[in-house]
C-alpha cells in the first residue's frame, strides 16, 4: 500500500516533488524551443554519474537528468522527450520550466520505487 501511495502521489506531482528535484535550467535567454529534441539534441555531461542535458535551442537546455530517466518508457511514451517534443515552436514561461523539472523528479522517483517493489518477494 505504501508504494501505491507513493507512486499516486509523484504522478500527481503533489507537494514535495520540488524537494526531489535532480535537474536544472541555467541559462537564461529565449526559452523558445527550436529543436526537435532527438538524439542530436541530448548529450551526456557526467559520463561517471550517467547525467546529460538536453539543448532546447542553441543557448539553452535543461542539464542533470539521468539517462534512465531520459529514456524511461510509460505506455509507449518517453514522458521526458514528448512533453518537450509537443511543445517545439513554443516559448516555455516559468511555470512550464518549473512543470518540466517536477516531471524529471517524478519520473527519477518513480524509477526508484519502482525499483523497489520490484525488489519484494511475493511467496
Amino acid at each position: 500500500m505504501k508504494f501505491g501511495t507513493q507512486l499516486r502521489q509523484l504522478h500527481l506531482m503533489g507537494d514535495g516533488i520540488m524537494e526531489n528535484c535532480i535537474s536544472s535550467y541555467p541559462n537564461v535567454g529565449s526559452n523558445l524551443i527550436t529543436r526537435k529534441i532527438n538524439a542530436k539534441d541530448w548529450d551526456i555531461y557526467d559520463k561517471e554519474k550517467q547525467l546529460g542535458r538536453v539543448w532546447i535551442n542553441n543557448e539553452q537546455y535543461f542539464e542533470g537528468i539521468p539517462i534512465k530517466v531520459w529514456e524511461y518508457y510509460i505506455g509507449g511514451y518517453q514522458p521526458a522527450q514528448k512533453w518537450l517534443k509537443d511543445r517545439a515552436g513554443c516559448i516555455l514561461n516559468y511555470s512550464d520550466i518549473i512543470h518540466y523539472l517536477k516531471i524529471i523528479a517524478a519520473l527519477h522517483e518513480t524509477k526508484r520505487t519502482i525499483r523497489s517493489i520490484d525488489k519484494i518477494d511475493l511467496e
